[in-house]
């Protein structure tokens, strides 16, 4: 069974950004979306360092040292864009003026309960920087990750053993074998990538999954 690679899974969620939208990218593989936008399209992107307008990652050479995402990564600017303190950024995602976040998980649970910011392991440092104002007050917050980890646990759990970012806040998830709906009832798939199949997922997750209709 194989899936598909982090850049066409970025391709795969920016389809589906409606125009017009605002959207904040998380630090990891979800800055990758911001590069497979579709053209002629208006999409806001906010980081939450603060710049609304954010753009590509920028040619090789033509990088400015002083515009950065959250993420300290090197990004553009489009035109209109608007920069403002940090303190202005997180009244946004806090108030619920961001239609979407796209965040990685360590975890996400059958509820749509969020684990991303530690595992608890002895030792680690806290590093939860403005998850927990994104998965609470983004209006959707979707998921990019692996469907598996290193180890191939499922990162898809029944509940959650890590410490919780947000509490019922995921609405979708996107991964490398399958993209996921939260649902009442749990997980239901949405789209099969690559030539995976709902009974490898099951078998893969240990959970029962439903099936789009």
């Amino acid at each position: 069974m194989t899936g598909i690679g982090r850049v066409e899974l970025a391709a795969r969620i920016a389809q589906d950004i409606p125009e017009g939208s605002y959207v904040n990218l998380g630090i990891g593989a979800p800055t990758l979306v911001a590069n497979h936008l579709p053209e002629g399209l208006e999409i806001i992107l906010h980081t939450e360092n603060g710049l609304l307008g954010m753009g590509r990652a920028p040619e090789p050479g033509r990088v400015d040292p002083d515009l950065i995402n959250a993420g300290k990564q090197p990004v553009t600017a489009l035109p209109g864009a608007a920069y403002f303190h940090h303190a202005d950024s997180f009244g946004m995602m806090r108030g619920g003026h961001l239609d979407i976040c796209v965040l990685g998980a360590f975890q996400v649970s059958s509820a749509g309960d969020l684990a991303n910011w530690s595992t608890g392991a002895p030792g680690a440092i806290p590093a939860v920087g403005g998850a927990m104002d994104l998965a609470i007050g983004a209006k959707n917050v979707w998921v990019m990750t692996d469907l598996l980890t290193r180890d191939g646990s499922s990162k898809l759990v029944a509940e959650c053993t890590y410490p919780l970012t947000g509490v019922g806040c995921v609405s979708r998830v996107y991964t490398d074998r399958a993209v996921f709906d939260v649902t009442d009832g749990g997980f239901r798939v949405r789209e099969l990538l690559g030539d995976t199949t709902v009974a490898e997922l099951e078998q893969l997750t240990a959970l029962t999954l439903e099936e789009r209709s």
